[in-house]
């Protein structure tokens, strides 16, 4: 295959990731969830305060955009370029799966924590109500099912300067 070809296979295998994982994520935390008694997730909410927080503003639309893309491209290329090839160079015979849940409790803590805490001003985790452990269980749900994709189809990124290894 041709350089262009592979980036044309990983960019569509990376879409393709985010969007499976956000389905999955939305399923658990809007649907799931609250059919079995437990809080419902408010992404998009999430997102416009985030947008008004830094912005001023949050015009008709772009919370569900950003949240979109969030899911679909942003937290797909952590784990792509950040989160798994750190684990093979620190860990390389750690199973994918393990570096999947860590990086999903990563992204937990990134918007309970981080964007709502930090930039909205909420209590940090949320208080840690209910919302919270199915925030917890719904981006560990999110990192598995991205990462089992990428997995499955074999794009694992090396970090510059490494030379490639099977892949665990």
């Amino acid at each position: 295959m041709t350089d262009t070809t592979d980036l044309k296979r990983t960019a569509l295998t990376i879409l393709t990731a985010g969007a499976f994982a956000t389905i999955a994520f939305d399923a658990f935390g809007q649907a799931l969830s609250p059919l079995a008694g437990y809080a419902k997730l408010a992404p998009v909410g999430l997102a416009g305060g985030t947008l008004k927080a830094v912005f001023g503003s949050n015009p008709a639309g772009a919370a569900h955009l950003l949240h979109t893309l969030t899911g679909l491209i942003f937290y797909v290329l952590g784990y792509y370029l950040v989160a798994r090839p750190v684990q093979r160079a620190v860990l390389p015979n750690l199973h994918w799966s393990v570096t999947a849940a860590v990086y999903g409790v990563a992204l937990w803590v990134f918007a309970l924590y981080g964007m709502a805490h930090l930039v909205v001003g909420m209590k940090p985790f949320l208080g840690f109500t209910g919302i919270t452990w199915v925030a917890l269980w719904g981006h560990v749900l999110y990192a598995l099912v991205a990462a089992a994709i990428l997995e499955t189809r074999g794009e694992v990124f090396d970090l510059p300067g490494r030379r490639a290894v099977a892949a665990a």
